[in-house]
């Protein structure tokens, strides 16, 4: 297989600009295909501007993108990347007064299905969506984890071989949350190429093969979850309450410190040799061990943290 035939998309020296504004910055990336791959950042960061570009609602201001092997800026290329493309948008734009089976067929449509085909892609992804038993139900009557479930069906009507998801999971309680992700899981598993956004970095961790940070519309890091954790932050991260101190005395066995949220972080591959200093340094402080996260990567990376809790 050619080297360009393994990848989903390659963008070199991507540019895009609004007024003036430089959204997305000259950047390169590589994603190999039957990959989840994820785009991270803050709010104007550029990722769902790059995300816009690749699904081809966003031209291309300069650089280079190929999508699918195809040439991504030339815009006779659309109905061929298209074709092999499915969007699941973050917002809500089922038709609330179709059925749930209406929704399928009709966009079943657009990608030539007909006849016993298109029932039997139909009933083939309501199954898979868990939605059997509601497809004579209007999409207005179905709970919110349920019409992601459906938008995602929908996306996949056309057997894509790349499945873009804008934060997939937004306003989904955890279960909801839980049963989309096993969902996602499955797609991996059929080697379909997934990209996708989130403000959950445990939804980043859980799915995501490797992951771009952006920021300042610029890519700041691109790696495995578990490799940006060991390289930015640490295993393991001991939080101690704290007002204003600074560490001015080396503590045995800290990497690297921060400070957010009237906390000292203190990122360490020892936690239990940490929080014995600690302790012994600040009595009757509260302290907290847990592993690093992304977050962490956030808090090094860009200066502020990245929560669900706590985007703008």
């Amino acid at each position: 297989m050619p080297a360009s035939d393994a990848l989903a998309v390659r963008a070199v020296g991507l540019r895009k600009a609004y007024g003036g504004v430089t959204a997305v910055d000259g950047i390169d990336v590589e994603i190999p295909r039957g990959l989840c791959f994820g785009f991270l950042g803050p709010n104007g960061a550029g990722k769902s501007t790059t995300m816009r570009m690749i699904y081809r609602a966003s031209l291309v201001d300069s650089g280079v993108l190929e999508v699918l092997g195809h040439d991504a800026a030339d815009p006779r290329n659309d109905r061929a990347i298209k074709a092999k493309l499915g969007v699941i948008h973050q917002e809500n734009n089922l038709d609330e007064e179709l059925t749930v089976r209406e929704t399928l067929e009709v966009f079943a449509g657009f990608y030539g299905l007909r006849g016993e085909a298109r029932e039997a892609r139909v009933t083939e992804l309501l199954a898979f969506a868990e939605l059997s038993d509601r497809g004579d139900s209007e999409v207005r009557a179905l709970s919110g984890g349920m019409k992601r479930r459906l938008m995602v069906a929908r996306g996949l009507l056309g057997n894509p071989d790349l499945v873009v998801l804008d934060e997939p999971t937004t306003g989904l309680d955890p279960r909801a949350r839980q049963s989309l992700w096993e969902k996602l899981a499955a797609l991996k598993k059929r080697r379909a190429t997934l990209i996708l956004t989130t403000h959950y970095m445990d939804e980043a961790e859980r799915l995501c093969d490797r992951i771009a940070v952006m920021d300042n519309g610029k890519i700041v890091a691109i790696d495995a979850p578990e490799a940006l954790i060991l390289t930015h932050a640490a295993a393991h991260v001991v939080e101690v309450e704290s007002d204003d101190e600074t560490l001015t005395d080396p503590i045995p066995g800290v990497l690297r410190t921060d400070r957010f949220g009237g906390r000292l972080l203190l990122f360490t591959d020892a936690p239990e040799q940490v929080i014995a200093e600690v302790v012994q340094r600040w009595p009757g402080r509260r302290v907290l061990a847990r592993r690093g996260t992304l977050d962490d990567v956030f808090l090094r990376l860009t200066g502020h943290g990245l929560s669900a809790g706590e985007r703008a």
